[in-house]
């Protein structure tokens, strides 16, 4: 266990950290230097630890980060206003962009956070048009009401040691909260696969907020009983429940698990025989009864306590001991694992303060007295270390807005238990990830499904039903009992938050860029549970549509001899947790990024707008991806109309049934009345096309995982000219061209930001001709835009990467797009 002085010097460190950055966190190193047996896979792990902690958006974290699809996103969506999406406007019509949260400066990590919740969640997404953050996420706290904190983020001198695992593991970057909730929602995504009692059936009431899932006594099955029945062992570790066991206030922020073990509220767990909970259930009986004898009560607070002590009395009989005892061994076992706890600690429910320095003034804080780890070190350090484990922290070490932020002490320390025998930690597994955004803004719009009994909203694959994955107005209206409720929505996904994967077959610095969502992690668990004990674990709760839109991230892997080392920084390990305590005093932030909508859309590119965040420059290595997509957009043979035709090819990764997704936005149709939205999901191997009535003029904007991105604009006069847009394997493209029309046509096809090459077609009358450009060079990246000398409305933009089962670099454009 870690001594008192060890514990601040640590937390204090990886709250803030700043312009000491010389040493990377021991705990980091001993990890990145261990690795496993050679020719080893992840399939030969044993055991899988996750940590799920709180609220915190990806650009919130990493907007910032080298090599991720951050701040210098170059194909970022725009909003129906033609600036891009980071610039948001609020009531008062002023528009403001991402500005930096400064945690050593200002008192932001002590203001606790912002609305996030279902409505605010599906109001700030404004039906895929992403433009209303600034209102839908206003702070409720009345001194920050007109702070646009929504938009704030920090960066590696804020938090260096979330920064310092992404550059020494992987990082997700397209990784999805799974709801468009807040946390319960998402945990029981995280540990069920779904939010329903009866999961497939849509009119199954969706539990969407909070307060229908905490002790609600939920009941639809969750992924540990399916472990469980499978003889596959798991625990979940905590110092303590949330259920009372007396805690005070206090030591509950220090020692209870936050209600952030939904397990807890389901049913079938039986919470309520916790010998904690039992034992306060008996020490709050003998204090009523006491208090029954003051001879200064009136009436009805004699009959106040007797109900009391009745009520009391009714739990202490159904949830003794003795009727714990007479549980099935199966509800025994699952109670049992789902609620370990730290008893065997006998300071595990007690704090002791600690003295610190703030401004040569000695000051106290609270600090567990304690090891909150205390059973998950014992069964690391005695080899009883299950095959899924998954870790749950107090508030105050949570890394939720609503505590200072300590929590990347919880994420090093149990890092630090895996890691001190490397016998151990050759054989682990380490997944952290976090349950939703909170309020905090990030650019990129979620996938999310049409609902697929309206063919105006888009296209899934054949066999899909995405009814169970909506709310639809008639829906809301049962389940809030308003009647004049409008709130209809896709269930998820929920917006980007970070994931990062620690382990010895993830290091290297790699960032992996498949659509991932919190359902991911129990696929991931399916499917290394079949390929280690030949078991077919299954949670059948996940919809069709989120099992073949979301990966089962064994593309974040690498065989052990593929990975390649990282320039890492080093953080000093000597600063104090004091310097987060002395922020409690500090101004509140400042600087906000406020912008005219002509500064925006005037400059060349936002990135240079001397306002704008500047993200760190250089690439990284990427994943192989399962996405070969081709969206390809033509006058149809009819005429009349446009069409779209979409195809996808994976070239690797045979191990799931995948669906790429993908957004279509009409850039000239958007409004309160138009949605000029379609959302898709294409299944491998199965065209898929959508048509559109063909108009004056038209504009559409397509988008797709890992910065995928096609744009096609023209009008009824743009009948001439065919293009089909191909990508291969060898990494070449192809671009068929045929001029329909009756007068030659001059195609001019460019791409200025990768291959830095320009060419111009002469097409006759009925004449074909096929181009290829090779992209090897450039590691598979394009950014291709043709136009037409004769029609100036038309334009087609084709940009991406070509993806072919190997292992690449992240986008170079982004690498240097600030300078």
């Amino acid at each position: 266990m870690s001594t008192r002085r060890e514990f601040i010097k640590q937390s204090a460190l990886f709250s803030s950290g700043l312009s000491f950055i010389n040493a990377m966190p021991a705990s980091i190193q001993r990890a990145f230097d261990i690795v496993a047996p050679e020719g080893t896979t992840f399939l030969d792990a044993e055991h899988i630890v996750f940590l799920m902690q709180e609220n915190r958006s990806f650009d919130h974290c990493f907007g910032t980060l080298k090599g991720v699809r951050g701040f210098n996103d170059p194909r970022a969506m725009k909003l129906k206003s033609g600036m891009p999406v980071w610039f948001q406007t609020d009531a008062h019509q002023d528009i403001y962009g991402p500005f930096r949260l400064d945690i050593e400066n200002t008192k932001v990590t002590w203001m606790g956070g912002l609305p996030h919740s279902w409505r605010d969640m599906v109001g700030a997404r404004n039906d895929g048009k992403m433009d209303n953050w600034l209102i839908a996420k206003r702070p409720g706290h009345k001194e920050y009401r007109d702070m646009p904190l929504t938009m704030g983020y920090f960066s590696r001198a804020d938090i260096p040691f979330y920064y310092a695992l992404a550059d020494a593991f992987t990082v997700c970057d397209q990784h999805f909260c799974s709801s468009l909730t807040g946390t319960s929602a998402n945990r029981s995504h995280f540990w069920a696969g779904a939010i329903r009692e009866n999961p497939k059936d849509p009119n199954s009431v969706a539990h969407v907020d909070n307060g229908q899932i905490n002790y609600q006594d939920v009941s639809w099955t969750t992924y540990p009983e399916r472990l469980e029945k499978a003889n596959v062992s798991w625990k979940v570790y905590q110092n303590e429940l949330s259920l009372p066991v007396g805690l005070s206030n206090p030591e509950e922020d220090w020692l209870a698990n936050f209600t952030d073990n939904n397990l807890e509220f389901y049913k079938q767990y039986n919470v309520r025989f916790h010998k904690a909970h039992y034992d306060y259930m008996q020490f709050e009986l003998a204090k009523l009864k006491e208090g029954l004898k003051s001879k200064d009560l009136t009436e009805d607070k004699i009959e106040a306590i007797k109900n009391g002590i009745q009520g009391i009395e009714a739990d202490i009989a159904k949830y003794s001991p003795e009727k714990f005892e007479a549980l099935s061994e199966f509800e025994k076992a699952i109670h049992k694992k789902a609620f370990a706890t730290n008893t065997e600690d006998p300071d595990h429910h007690k704090l002791t303060k600690m003295t610190y320095v703030e401004n040569g003034e000695k000051k106290t804080m609270d600090v567990p007295k304690g090891d909150i780890f205390y059973q998950f070190r014992k069964d690391v350090d005695e080899d009883k270390l299950p095959m899924v484990s998954w870790l749950v922290a107090p508030c105050n070490f949570s890394d939720h807005p609503s505590a200072p932020w300590f929590g990347a002490w919880y994420l090093s320390e149990a890092i630090d238990i895996l890691t001190k025998n490397p016998e151990i930690w050759k054989k682990t597994i380490f997944i952290l990830t976090y349950d939703e955004n909170d309020g905090y803004f990030d650019h990129v719009a979620p996938f999310v499904p049409p609902l697929s009994t309206d063919k105006q909203m888009g296209k899934v694959a054949k066999g899909i039903d995405t009814q169970d994955e909506w709310v639809t107005k008639e829906q809301e209206r049962i389940r809030t009992n308003k009647p004049d409720s409008q709130l209809a929505s896709p269930i998820g996904l929920g917006y980007r938050v970070p994931m990062i994967i620690a382990s010895p077959w993830t290091r290297g610095g790699w960032v992996n860029s498949e659509v991932l969502d919190l359902t991911s992690t129990l696929q991931f668990l399916e499917y290394f549970i079949e390929k280690k004990t030949g078991k077919k674990v299954i949670e059948e709760n996940i919809s069709t549509w989120r099992r073949e839109v979301c990966g089962n991230m064994t593309s974040v892997f690498q065989p052990e001899q593929d990975l390649r080392n990282v320039d890492l920084d080093f953080v000093d390990r000597d600063q104090y947790l004091a310097r987060i305590m002395s922020a409690r005093e500090k101004k509140v932030p400042g600087g906000f990024n406020k912008f005219g909508q002509r500064e925006v859309l005037g400059s060349k590119h936002w990135t240079l707008l001397s306002k704008f965040p500047k993200q760190e420059e250089g690439i990284k290595p990427s994943c192989a991806l399962p996405y070969n997509l081709q969206v390809n957009f033509n006058v149809a043979a009819s005429k009349t109309q446009l069409q779209m035709d979409f195809i996808v090819e994976s070239n690797q990764l045979k191990n799931k049934v995948y669906s790429a997704p993908l957004q279509v936005y009409d850039m000239m149709n958007q409004s309160d009345q138009s949605r000029g939205i379609w959302d898709f999901a294409v299944r491998d191997r199965e065209p898929m096309d959508y048509y559109w009535n063909l108009v004056d003029k038209y504009h559409f904007d397509v988008h797709g995982p890992n910065g995928f991105y096609r744009s096609f604009k023209g009008g009824s006069n743009s009948l001439g000219v065919y293009v089909e847009f191909l990508v291969d394997t060898s990494l070449n493209i192809s671009i068929r061209l045929k001029n329909n029309s009756s007068k030659s046509k001059h195609i001019i096809i460019k791409d200025s930001l990768y291959l830095k090459k320009e060419e111009v077609i002469t097409l006759s009358s009925q004449k074909e001709v096929i181009v290829k450009w090779d992209y090897t060079n450039v590691k598979g990246w394009y950014d291709i835009i043709l136009n037409c000398k004769e029609d100036l409305d038309w334009q087609q933009q084709f940009a991406g990467h070509i993806e072919n089962g190997k292992a690449s670099i992240t986008d170079p454009f982004m690498a240097s797009l600030s300078k």
